[in-house]
C-alpha cells in the first residue's frame, strides 16, 4: 500500500511521503532555511518542527546530529505529513517551489571523487591504452579516487564556465594555452557525510550507515584536453576542479532502503577491510539528457565498488571524516553504448560523433549546451523515487 499523505502530490511525481529529500530553499519574503520535498512543494521544518536547527542556511547542524537523530526527525516528518488531524496547523508551512529558490544543501567540508565503474574504467583504458590491459593493476583492489576541491561544488541552475587551461595535442610540439576544447560531463552519484570520526580511526564498511546521511546527483564536469596532459604523475587536478554540480535535494539513505543489492561479483575478493557484507550496491536509474535530448541511461547497480567500500578506503589510512563531507561514485556506466555516462565514451573520444534530433552532432560541449541529470530509485510497495537533478547551462570562457 502507497503511503498517503494530506500534502499535495501529483500521480506519478517521485517525491512522495515515502522519499522526502532535504534541501535549503529561500522564500521570497524571509532567510533561507532548511525544508522537504513533498510533491511540489517544500515544507518549512523550522516552522512545522519548531527546532532552530532547521533555521540555519544549510543542513550541516542536522547532519551533525548522527543517525538516530535523523531516524527520529525523518518519522516526525512522516507522522505530521500523514495525519489529516495536522493538516490545519501545517498547510501554511508549505511552499511551492515555484515561489521559492533553491540552494547548495550543505557546506561541502571536502570533496573526494572515485573511480567505482568497471565499465567506465575500461572503456577509457581501451582507449588510451589499446595495447595494455585495460584495467591498471590496483584496480580491482581498492576504489581508485583523487581528492578534489571543495569550494568548486556548486548547486543545479549555476551556469559552468567553460575552463581555460594547458593542454598539448599528441601531434603538438608544445603546450598551448587557452579555453578547453573537449568540455565534458561525468554522471555520478554522490554521498553526503553526517557524522564525522576522530583523525587517526577508520570507519569500516558496516559503519556506512552510522556516518553517511544521503545521496545526491553529481556532475563531476571534465576538461579531457586539460586532464590529458597534467594528470601524470600526480592525477586529476585543473581539468576537474573548475566546478562539480550536485543536485539540491539530499535524499536520505534510510529512503532507499528498497533499492539495496549487492555490487557485482568482486575477484579476486577485496582484502579484509574493504568486504562489504550489508550489500551497499545500489539500484538506482541515471539519465542523461542533452539539449533536451535524453542520450543515456546509465545504470549505477553495475557500479563494481560500494559506496560502504568507498568511504572505509578514504579512512582506512586514519583520515577523519567531517559533517559535509561530499564524496562521489565517479562516473556511472554500464555496458551498453547507450548506458555510458561520459561524452568521451558515448562519442568513443570524439571518434563516433552524438547526432540530435535537429540534426547537429556533438562529440564534447560546446557553449550554450544544457546538461540535465536525473535519477530514480525503487521505494516501497512498488513506488519509485526521485532523486532530483542536477542541470547546468556552458558559459563560454572568460578571458
Amino acid at each position: 500500500m502507497v503511503t498517503t499523505t494530506w500534502a499535495p502530490v501529483p500521480f506519478g511525481s517521485g517525491f512522495g511521503v515515502d522519499n522526502l529529500p532535504y534541501g535549503v530553499f529561500r522564500p521570497v519574503a524571509g532567510a533561507a532555511r532548511v525544508g522537504v520535498r513533498i510533491g511540489d512543494h517544500v515544507l518549512d521544518l523550522a516552522a512545522a518542527l519548531r527546532d532552530e536547527v532547521f533555521a540555519a542556511p544549510s543542513l550541516n547542524g542536522f547532519l551533525a546530529r548522527g543517525r538516530a537523530a535523523w531516524r527520529a526527525t525523518r518519522a516526525e516528518i512522516v507522522a505530521l505529513l500523514t495525519d489529516p488531524a495536522r493538516e490545519a496547523a501545517n498547510a501554511a508551512h508549505l511552499y511551492a517551489l515555484a515561489e521559492v529558490a533553491l540552494q547548495l544543501p550543505f557546506e561541502v567540508a571536502d570533496y573526494v571523487d572515485f573511480y567505482a565503474s568497471e565499465h567506465h574504467a575500461t572503456n577509457l583504458g581501451r582507449l588510451f591504452r589499446p595495447d595494455s590491459d585495460a584495467l591498471l593493476p590496483n584496480w580491482k583492489h581498492l576504489p581508485v579516487g583523487y581528492h578534489g576541491r571543495a569550494g568548486t561544488v556548486v548547486a543545479s541552475g549555476t551556469p559552468v564556465v567553460r575552463p581555460c587551461g594547458q593542454r598539448k595535442a599528441p601531434s603538438d610540439d608544445t603546450p598551448t594555452f587557452g579555453p578547453s576544447v573537449r568540455l565534458d560531463i561525468e554522471a555520478e552519484l554522490g554521498f553526503v557525510v553526517g557524522a564525522p570520526s576522530a583523525l587517526g580511526s577508520t570507519v569500516g564498511t558496516g559503519d556506512f550507515a552510522d556516518h553517511v546521511f544521503g545521496v545526491c546527483v553529481v556532475n563531476d564536469w571534465s576538461a579531457r584536453d586539460i586532464q590529458a596532459w597534467e594528470y601524470v604523475p600526480l592525477g586529476p587536478f585543473l581539468g576537474k576542479s573548475f566546478a562539480t554540480s550536485i543536485s539540491h535535494w539530499i535524499t536520505p539513505l534510510e529512503a532507499v532502503e528498497a533499492a539495496r543489492v549487492a555490487t557485482p561479483t568482486q575477484s579476486p575478493e577485496p582484502l579484509p577491510h574493504l568486504r562489504d557484507t550489508e550489500r551497499w550496491g545500489l539500484d538506482i536509474d541515471l539519465e542523461v539528457e542533452l539539449c533536451g535530448t535524453v542520450v543515456s541511461r546509465p545504470p549505477y547497480a553495475q557500479m563494481y565498488w560500494s559506496p560502504a567500500q568507498m568511504l572505509a578506503h578514504m579512512t582506512s589510512n586514519g583520515a577523519s571524516l567531517r559533517t559535509g563531507d561530499l564524496f562521489a561514485s565517479g562516473t556511472v556506466s554500464g555496458p551498453e553504448p547507450g548506458q555510458r555516462g561520459s561524452f568521451i565514451e558515448l562519442t568513443w573520444n570524439g571518434a563516433e560523433p552524438l547526432r540530435l534530433p535537429d540534426g547537429a552532432e556533438r562529440t564534447f560541449l560546446e557553449d550554450g549546451d544544457v546538461v540535465t541529470l536525473r535519477a530514480t530509485a525503487p521505494g516501497p510497495n512498488g513506488t519509485r523515487l526521485a532523486l532530483g537533478e542536477v542541470t547546468a547551462t556552458i558559459a563560454a570562457a572568460r578571458a
